[in-house]
């Protein structure tokens, strides 16, 4: 399947389309990147060079893609972090140029805002235009938890409160909810889970809480799940995305790496050894 894939870009380690392309290739999609930065490095170090590009620029590329004449071979426009609001509207515009060249496509939106004990990290104006313009229009959405509670205005705190901020969600346009970095009163000590809901029901799996963070990761759980997601069963797309994961992870924090091993770990991606048991909540 094709997947149009317009996110950041950095040269050295993974962030944004540096941590969804690869992804999505090696469980053999073909992707169509198109960059809205491309910098040396992700920001968490402090310091990057490179290049933001204006809003006019990625509206040539996706331009150029369409006078190819084959957006009607795309099967699904995947976003992350948007910058600010004119980038936004960039990547919906496509979003709609896709959609009227096929119907059938899909749109999955991750909605990076920010995460539990670091708040929002993006810029003042960001976290309202992700409520209130990306949600109704995305097909697919993959939010933490904390942007779960922003997007829907309520706090999670059991799995009852999960699935009624989901539901909430979905009424406002997606059809599948992905919740990544679950953890209610009900999980598992030293665990962390992540859910999916769509029309159908609504499924949960627990993993090992390892103790790290690197940037990308976010980026790569959301292009796994839709990869997956398009070739089989809600419930089976989030066994493999949490299986890749975990094992991309605890590979790279083995190696005490501060970019995680995407290449190193890229039959994690394919062929996770791990094997987490899905459990249906309704």
């Amino acid at each position: 399947m094709n997947i149009l894939s317009i996110q950041s870009s950095v040269a050295y380690g993974h962030a944004g389309n540096s941590s969804a392309v690869f992804p999505l290739q090696r469980l053999g999609h073909e992707v169509w990147p198109v960059y809205t930065v491309h910098f040396s490095n992700h920001t968490g170090y402090g310091e990057w060079r490179g290049p933001v590009f204006e809003p006019e620029t990625v509206r040539d590329v996706i331009t150029g893609i369409e006078e190819r004449g084959v957006l009607d071979r795309c099967d699904a426009v995947l976003s992350g972090y948007q910058g600010g609001e004119k980038v936004g509207e960039v990547i919906l515009d496509a979003v709609a140029r896709v959609k009227a060249a096929n119907p059938k496509a899909l749109y999955c939106a991750d909605p990076v805002m920010g995460d539990v004990g670091r708040g929002f990290y993006v810029r003042e104006g960001i976290p309202e235009f992700m409520r209130d313009v990306v949600v109704p229009a995305a097909d697919i959405l993959t939010p933490n938890q904390f942007e779960l509670e922003f997007l829907v205005g309520q706090s999670v705190s059991s799995v009852a409160d999960l699935l009624a901020a989901a539901d909430a969600l979905r009424a406002k346009g997606p059809q599948v909810v992905l919740v990544t970095s679950v953890q209610t009163d009900e999980t598992p000590a030293d665990s962390v889970q992540m859910a999916v809901v769509d029309a159908e029901g609504a499924w949960i799996v627990t993993t090992p809480l390892l103790p790290m963070y690197v940037s990308g990761s976010g980026d790569a759980t959301a292009a796994i799940f839709l990869a997956r997601y398009m070739t089989s069963t809600p419930a089976e797309a989030l066994a493999a995305t949490a299986s890749s994961i975990y094992d991309v992870m605890e590979r790279t924090h083995a190696a005490g790496s501060g970019e995680i091993l995407l290449i190193e770990a890229q039959e994690a991606i394919a062929h996770p050894a791990s094997e987490f048991e899905v459990t249906r909540l309704r």
